[in-house]
């Protein structure tokens, strides 16, 4: 009899625990709407500046409060797949087997392009060459022997740039010989800077955007202008070269929801994706999806105010 009353009073707060945790679960959620509430977003390392910079906007409009959790591409598509109601922002889509997975467990995610972004490679500035052939760095990733380049350097192996360059050189993995990985891009950009010789690969928006301390680390680097496969003409990743298609390493951005209803996940794409969003885009130094519009007012008679 002793038994059962200890059985029964272990299920009785068992059923207690689940129903408070389902009850702050729905309440969470209830308390949640597409501009109010709280939300964890998982981001590309890369992309952290720019990103940084829309959730600041979007809080000082918006009763809401977004916890960025920056990671490497590998780490942040998983963080997709592990949590619930993830929200992720990659510097690419989802590919066919991973959406498999969502549909398998009957989520379909909303995906938002909302910028085109650029990988820059950069040297030091004792480097009196300011020209750099794509050729070039993806035979050095194949071990060829290049004399322009001592050695590359990535800021984590599992980063979106690895990944990118992997896919151009053929590779699955970065060398172990002459290729170097850090864990952030402000330590590529201090490396390179104090380093003769050696091409750094960053997100260019970390070097639009720095941070102030690294401000001097920035001022003693090159942005490389890249010379793509198929032509014999070079160009630096501006704005102007991404929207005209001429920068051979440019790569767009997407917001993926996988929340499942309409709550923060939503609002947020849709305000990078709108009118605002994209004008921070635009002050980035990337390229938004869309050229924010400006009213031009014309006045049919103008008053001279001088007598």
């Amino acid at each position: 009899m002793k038994n059962y009353a200890k059985i029964s009073y272990f299920v009785f707060l068992a059923v207690i625990v689940f129903f408070l945790a389902c009850n702050q679960s729905k309440s969470s959620k209830d308390n949640e709407t597409i501009l109010k509430g709280s939300v964890s977003i998982f981001v590309d390392e890369t992309l952290n500046p720019i990103i940084e910079d829309q959730v600041a906007v979007f809080e000082s409009r918006y009763d809401a409060k977004i916890k960025l959790i920056s990671k490497s591409e590998s780490e942040t598509v998983n963080s997709l797949f592990n949590e619930k109601a993830a929200i992720a922002i990659l510097a690419r889509n989802l590919t066919t087997e991973e959406l498999k997975i969502f549909d398998q467990r009957k989520i379909i995610p909303k995906v938002t392009i909302f910028a085109t972004d650029a990988i820059a490679l950069i040297s030091n500035k004792n480097n009196k060459d300011t020209i750099i052939a794509l050729k070039d760095v993806i035979d050095y990733m194949q071990g060829k022997s290049v004399p322009s380049i001592k050695g590359l350097v990535f800021d984590n192996p599992n980063s979106s740039t690895v990944r990118y360059i992997n896919s151009l050189a053929g590779l699955k993995a970065i060398p172990e010989k002459g290729v170097f990985s850090f864990k952030t891009n402000d330590e590529v950009i201090k490396y390179v800077s104090e380093n003769d010789g050696m091409i750094g690969i960053v997100g260019v928006n970390w070097l639009s955007q720095p941070m102030p301390a690294m401000q001097k680390y920035v001022d003693n680097v090159n942005t490389l202008s890249v010379k793509g496969l198929n032509t014999d003409n070079s160009f630096s990743p501006s704005q102007n070269n991404i929207a005209e298609g001429k920068y051979p390493l440019a790569r767009d951005l997407y917001i993926i929801n996988c929340q499942g209803y309409s709550g923060l996940g939503m609002g947020f794409a849709s305000f990078v994706a709108g009118d605002i969003g994209q004008r921070v885009i635009l002050k980035s130094g990337l390229l938004p999806v869309r050229i924010p519009g400006r009213n031009i007012t014309i006045r049919n008679k103008i008053e001279n105010d001088k007598k």
